[in-house]
C-alpha cells in the first residue's frame, strides 16, 4: 500500500497545480508552483545525488519552500498560505530531526512527510476552489 501513496501524490499534485493554474487567484498559482517545485527538486535529489548528500540538499530544499511560502503569505496576506507555511516548517523539522539524530528515513518518517505533502496539496486545492468560487459569486452580480 506504501507504494502507492507517492504516485497518488503525483497525481494530486498535478490535478492540483494544473487547476490552480487555471482557475486559481496568484496566491493559489504561486503556491502551487512552489509546491511543483519543490516536489520535482526532492525528486532529482533523490535521483541524483549521493545517499550520504541527500539530507542536507533535502533540509535546504525544505527551508526554500517554507521561505517561499512565508514570502507569499506577507505579500498575498492569505491565511491559507500562513497554514501551508507552517505545515512546511513541519516538513523541515521532520527532516533536521532525521538528519541530527543520523536515523535512516523509517515508516514514520514517511508517513509524516507525506502527511504533509498531502495536507498542503490539500490546502492549495481548498484555496483555489473558494478564489474561483469568489471569483464566480462576482461576475454573476
Amino acid at each position: 500500500m506504501l507504494y502507492l501513496i507517492a504516485p497518488l501524490l503525483w497525481i494530486l499534485m498535478a490535478v492540483t497545480v494544473l487547476l490552480a493554474w487555471r482557475q486559481g487567484g496568484g496566491a493559489e498559482r504561486m503556491g502551487a508552483i512552489l509546491i511543483l517545485a519543490g516536489s520535482i527538486l526532492a525528486w532529482l535529489i533523490h535521483s541524483v545525488m549521493p545517499n550520504s548528500a541527500q539530507s542536507i540538499a533535502l533540509l535546504i530544499g525544505e527551508a526554500g519552500l517554507a521561505a517561499g511560502f512565508l514570502i507569499l503569505a506577507m505579500r498575498y496576506v492569505s491565511p491559507w498560505l500562513g497554514i501551508a507555511m507552517l505545515l512546511q516548517a513541519t516538513q523541515f523539522s521532520l527532516h533536521a530531526y532525521y538528519l541530527i539524530g543520523e536515523k535512516d528515513h523509517d515508516d514514520l518518517y514517511k508517513l509524516v512527510n507525506n502527511f504533509n505533502t498531502f495536507a498542503i496539496l490539500l490546502i492549495i486545492l481548498l484555496a483555489t476552489l473558494l478564489s474561483w468560487r469568489r471569483r464566480a459569486s462576482l461576475a454573476a452580480k
